[in-house]
């Protein structure tokens, strides 16, 4: 039987995600072993050894001018509409440990005109708040303030704008339209928003007066922002940022798809809200314990066993065992889900409390024209 078709695009994600075939539809490129050696600490690093950042666009590039001794910058975003939850922060808790990786400094890009522009029901008072909300959860990941800066687009447009009409020069719409589906009842907003997400890609060149690498750290769905962004680049004297893609947390309700709403768990959940949606959520289980003991439960479509996965289980042998026993039945959901409550709620607030203690520190994250 073949596959349901999925659909991944920038805003919408959908269907069951056949990564392999994502990284044909898109013409990326596999991360090969090869190039996870020389990555220093790879294979330390959850996220790279177990495939989850597995697709790149120029990495082997970025890596032998860093060998070299050419050292690039990390650039990263969010679009803020609504509060922040566990797939939203891997790509995050990544991005950090590259900066750590790699001693790199970040320009971390909040997409609140993009939000208001895509999203009708939003105002920009919503995605101010949103902002504000999302820039906590940002600095309690633990971002290194000497090497962090935080550029909210509404805010810090002056020093985007003059990159961004460079970019918008260069693209046509038919290629927005192609790219990214839009059409006649397109707002103009929207057509030119690309050109903005492309700005902090060249920001670092433009301020220190010479090219410098960028690597992005994203999920792969955001790869079509930053072809066009590519294809523009060397047309105006820049180096094509390096990409380096991210598979996307399946929602607690099932379904190969980002998790959203009712399905995520949210850094503002209580304990009791954390607690409702995991025991609540969809599983690779029988109908029956005694069906389960005896046939086993699938593991592969289980949104539990990928939070273990993704993010809450670091011990791979650990993590091992646990496929095992869900597979051979000695495992039940129930204690599955217990097991992941008792990972979820210390991570949870600890991140509480440094979101708390980062409502004081937001100056020394905030963007300023000359940072260096």
């Amino acid at each position: 039987m073949p596959k349901e078709e999925f659909k991944v695009t920038p805003w919408e994600v959908k269907g069951e995600i056949d990564y392999d075939r994502l990284v044909e539809k898109f013409g990326t490129s596999h991360i090969t072993p090869e190039l996870l050696s020389r990555m220093p600490g790879a294979d330390e690093n959850l996220f790279l050894r177990r495939g989850i950042f597995y697709s790149h666009r120029d990495l082997d590039w970025l890596l032998d001018n860093y060998r070299r001794g050419r050292h690039f910058y990390l650039y990263t975003g969010r679009g803020p509409s609504s509060s922040t939850h566990l797939g939203h922060m891997i790509p995050w808790i990544f991005t950090r440990q590259l900066q750590v990786m790699f001693d790199a400094k970040l320009y971390f890009q909040m997409t609140d005109d993009e939000k208001f522009l895509f999203k009708d029901q939003l105002t920009l008072e919503d995605t101010s708040r949103a902002t504000y909300d999302n820039m906590l959860d940002i600095i309690a990941v633990g971002f290194d303030p000497s090497k962090t800066k935080i550029i909210v687009d509404t805010r810090d447009i002056k020093s985007l704008y003059t990159i961004a009409l460079r970019v918008a020069k260069r693209v046509t719409f038919s290629t927005a339209k192609a790219v990214f589906g839009f059409n006649n009842s397109t707002n103009i907003g929207s057509i030119f928003y690309t050109a903005i997400q492309s700005a902090p890609a060249f920001i670092e060149s433009e301020m220190e007066g010479t090219n410098v690498p960028c690597l992005i750290p994203c999920g792969i769905d955001q790869d079509p922002h930053f072809r066009v962004t590519r294809d523009v680049a060397p047309a105006l004297g820049y180096y094509k940022p390096a990409l380096i893609h991210g598979k996307m947390l399946p929602g607690l309700s099932g379904g190969k798809m980002s998790s959203t709403g009712d399905a995520a768990l949210y850094t503002t959940d209580s304990d009791a809200q954390i607690r409702k949606k995991i025991m609540n959520a969809f599983t690779g289980g029988r109908s029956t314990v005694e069906e389960q003991r005896k046939l086993g439960a699938n593991p592969d479509i289980c949104p539990v066993f990928h939070h273990y996965e993704f993010l809450l289980e670091p011990d791979d042998s650990k993590l091992k065992k646990t496929y095992a026993d869900c597979r051979s039945g000695a495992l039940l959901c129930g204690e599955c889900k217990l097991n992941l409550l008792s990972k979820v709620l210390p991570f949870m607030q600890k991140h509480r409390d440094n979101r708390e203690k980062a409502k004081e520190r937001l100056d020394e994250f905030m963007f300023r024209s000359g940072d260096d």
